[in-house]
């Protein structure tokens, strides 16, 4: 795998899985703390630092795997 190829890799891991992760722990306001001009189903306090470092261990952890499975040939994506 190239520096390259495994910097696309991890940008699509670390893509993945910050979708995966977006949802945890999110509270929507009760009904009348709700602000006027936002949405109601709007997360209260989001945390979207700590779920950036959260996705980020997870994907190193996951693309740390991929490289391990693609420099061992165990998986080959080439003929031959």
């Amino acid at each position: 795998m190239t520096w390259f190829e495994g910097l696309v890799t991890f940008i699509i891991i670390w893509w993945l899985v910050l979708f995966m992760v977006l949802p945890w722990g999110v509270r929507i306001p009760d009904e009348g703390q709700v602000e006027k001009g936002h949405a109601t189903s709007a997360p209260t306090r989001p945390k979207l630092w700590l779920k950036a470092l959260v996705t980020t261990a997870i994907a190193i952890l996951l693309w740390g795997v991929a490289y391990g499975l693609a420099s061992t040939n165990l998986i080959s994506f080439r003929n031959g």
